[in-house]
């Protein structure tokens, strides 16, 4: 999860973060080099005699710059495309889950049992344990299983939602009357944390999502003791 002062992304725990991870470095990288050549080219013109003015008039120079900015938005556009594509894929789920926005908490569905479900409130902060996160911890956590492809199916009830993990690379709309869906897989065992990441209403901050990954066996156990 996040931390104070936290400059970049918070550390990926699924393939698509980690491609996001890498698009991001990509990106900001070619962004540095733009912002350092314009920087070079004003300090330039500010310091030195212009005594080649009849080169702004040439073809040569209008034709570099034309074409190059129409490379780099290339550059960045291929693996954006690329990712976005990934993103989209979905293969044979092992696990469906369904889950609802509300107005202001999310309830959850485990499509594949019968009656597995459940709502997820906020912990109030007076009653937060030692160690619990405010505003972050829920009273019934999302308990799912780890390397193995997951389904997410989403809405919402009332108003517009946005059902978000940082480090999942997770962000889908819960929209009234449509069901989004998006796909993740954990490589390791943790606590996740997100939150709604559409301004629905009043108590809009208020909704924190809490995923508990953990091994297969752990969560047939689980499940077990659920139903």
């Amino acid at each position: 999860m996040a931390y104070p002062f936290q400059m970049g992304l918070q550390d990926a725990t699924s393939p698509i973060m980690e491609e996001l991870l890498h698009f991001h470095d990509h990106t900001l990288m070619i962004v540095f080099l733009i912002s350092s050549l314009v920087l070079y080219i004003i300090s330039t013109m500010l310091t030195t005699k212009l005594t080649h003015t009849s080169t702004m008039d040439a073809q040569e120079v209008e034709t570099v710059w034309t074409i190059l900015p129409a490379i780099i938005l290339i550059l960045i556009a291929l693996p954006s495309l690329r990712i976005l594509y990934m993103m989209d894929e979905i293969n044979n789920p092992s696990l469906t889950v369904k889950t609802m926005g509300h107005q202001w908490y999310w309830s959850y569905e485990y499509t594949d049992y019968e009656d597995l479900n459940f709502d997820s409130y906020m912990i109030p902060t007076q009653e937060l344990k030692p160690g619990e996160l405010r505003l972050l911890e829920v009273d019934n956590r999302v308990v799912l299983p780890m390397e193995m492809t997951i389904r997410m199916l989403i809405s919402s009830e009332d108003v517009l939602h946005s059902w978000a993990v940082p480090s999942l690379g997770l962000k889908t709309d819960a929209i009234p009357g449509r069901l989004n869906q998006t796909a993740l897989m954990a490589m390791r065992p943790g606590l996740y944390y997100g939150q709604c990441s559409e301004i629905c209403g009043s108590n809009h901050s208020f909704m924190p999502i809490v995923l508990e990954l953990v091994p297969l066996s752990y969560f047939e156990e689980w499940s077990a003791s659920v139903l």
